[in-house]
């Protein structure tokens, strides 16, 4: 049932005095596709993992069908949003918190792109490959342009202050930097002469997504050291740093092993792809112990805070950003042909599904019971 509250005058109120469906999705923002980010995610890692077992694809396509059941639905609910309260669509980008989400959205897509790839290649014709690449190069376009037109409004309008720096600042970066995941994803179904400019994007993408992630890593570090932790009911966002080095080490690892070693450049270069790969994998390594510190550090700064927080929408981000992490342990221990590190990835994958299952429950009931979805209690606080 419906909450009985009445918390503001501006939404709709059924006859019974509860706030109405439609009064509610006034405040249905853009931070909910932090849900298809997470399935989408869980579905691709189940994709990957080292030890399999009769069912386990199946599992896995079973869970992208239901991203992409969510993902039609969040779209339909937002785009309902923004069709019976006019203007809202315009405030949703202005707004110094929800703004900062409408990136879910793009980082929602390559998850279903990919998942495109990993469930649906083998069962059908040449015609799937040529979409998926169509796709990746509008996808790339889009992203890069959100990654510039978004900066340059938050640094023209200057609505957020370091003291109130949170790592969803990171956000509008993310999806040009899941361009070089995409493309570790795709190329290796594509034919040489569409798969080596993939990848050469998919690297500048994936560098300047990185480089960028690590400039505000300065930032963050520098609210954390003169402010402290933010507070309890923030700090599952803290996960979000853990993203930029997991995505980028699985990234050139899987970049790397899709190199068409007899074309072009690469061709013309004896050795050049057997170097590349050893260098991605060192290179993954290096930055996947600056996540694995990121991770600590979220993790404990959560766990101290646990008792105070009630559920937001960003405690995908303890489910999104891990699947990344996850990934890279795994391409790694492959890399490395190391059963240990492979086990350790599995066990990751495990704890993945605990803390997705966990969340997702905790959403729910959060809707059921008006913790979100209500006046002042979401990111477009203020909004209205």
């Amino acid at each position: 049932m419906l909450p009985t509250r009445r918390v503001s005058d501006a939404e709709p109120e059924g006859t019974d005095g509860q706030v109405t469906w439609a009064g509610r999705l006034r405040h249905f923002t853009w931070a909910w596709f932090t849900l298809t980010m997470a399935t989408g995610g869980f579905a691709t890692l189940l994709s990957v993992q080292p030890h399999s077992f009769r069912g386990l694809k199946t599992i896995g396509a079973v869970v992208y069908i239901f991203d992409l059941v969510l993902f039609v639905f969040l779209v339909t609910s937002i785009s309902a949003r923004f069709v019976m309260y006019p203007g809202s669509l315009t405030k949703s980008l202005r707004h110094p918190s929800e703004a900062l989400f409408f990136p879910t959205f793009w980082l929602s897509l390559p998850t279903i792109i990919g998942g495109m790839n990993n469930y649906g290649v083998a069962k059908t014709g040449p015609w799937l490959i040529v979409t998926l690449r169509v796709s990746f190069w509008l996808y790339c376009a889009c992203t890069l342009l959100l990654a510039i037109g978004q900066y340059c409004y938050l640094f023209m309008n200057k609505t957020l202050l370091v003291k109130s720096m949170t790592p969803s600042w990171i956000l509008p970066i993310f999806p040009v930097m899941l361009t070089g995941t995409l493309a570790s994803i795709l190329a290796s179904n594509q034919p040489p002469d569409q798969r080596l400019p993939m990848i050469v994007a998919g690297v500048a993408a994936q560098g300047l997504g990185w480089t960028v992630a690590v400039m505000l890593y300065s930032v963050c570090l520098v609210r954390l050291f003169e402010y402290g932790l933010p507070v309890p009911n923030s700090r599952p966002g803290m996960f979000i740093c853990v993203g930029p080095p997991g995505f980028t080490a699985l990234a050139i690892i899987g970049m790397s092993n899709a190199l068409p070693d007899n074309y072009g450049y690469l061709a013309a270069h004896a050795g050049a792809a057997t170097a590349l790969r050893a260098f991605a994998l060192f290179t993954a390594v290096f930055i996947w112990m600056i996540g694995f510190w990121w991770f600590c550090i979220a993790l404990i700064s959560t766990v101290q805070g646990c008792r105070k927080m009630r559920f937001t929408l960003n405690w995908w981000a303890m489910v999104f950003p891990n699947t990344g992490f996850t990934i890279s342990v795994i391409d790694i221990g492959n890399q490395l042909e190391s059963q240990g590190i492979q086990w350790v990835g599995s066990i990751m994958s495990i704890l993945i599904f605990i803390m997705w299952l966990f969340v997702i429950c905790s959403h729910a009931n959060a809707v059921r019971s008006g913790r979100i979805m209500m006046h002042g209690q979401d990111e477009d606080v203020g909004e209205d």
